[in-house]
């Protein structure tokens, strides 16, 4: 097990990106197609609590850490890729954030 100051730079990635994800779902809500961006705003939301969740578990240096890790980098990529498929530059701020995130979580677990 790490310790957690060994997780900080995954941790302040997770951060960022949930930062990154609640920003780009409120501007998606205000928006004037809302409706096309639903996917976008649902990952959005899906991503931010993952991150929280992830960045929790190091925090507490929990045994799960490297699971949530690995499960965090997963949902980092969906909302990533949707995030690409926008052009609004909340979305490509958040993608860059989630894909940042993605790759030092999978970091964190091998």
């Amino acid at each position: 097990m790490l310790s957690a100051n060994q997780y900080q730079t995954c941790i302040d990635a997770c951060n960022a990106c949930a930062t990154a994800c609640n920003t780009c779902m409120d501007a998606c809500l205000k928006e004037d197609d809302v409706k096309m961006l639903a996917r976008c705003i649902a990952l959005d939301v899906d991503c931010a609590a993952m991150c929280g969740l992830a960045a929790g578990a190091m925090s507490r240096n929990s045994e799960l850490a490297k699971h949530f890790c690995r499960t965090c980098s997963e949902v980092c990529l969906a909302c990533a890729n949707e995030c690409s498929q926008h052009t609004h530059d909340h979305c490509v701020r958040c993608a860059q954030a989630c894909r940042d995130c993605a790759k030092i979580c999978l970091e964190m677990v091998n």
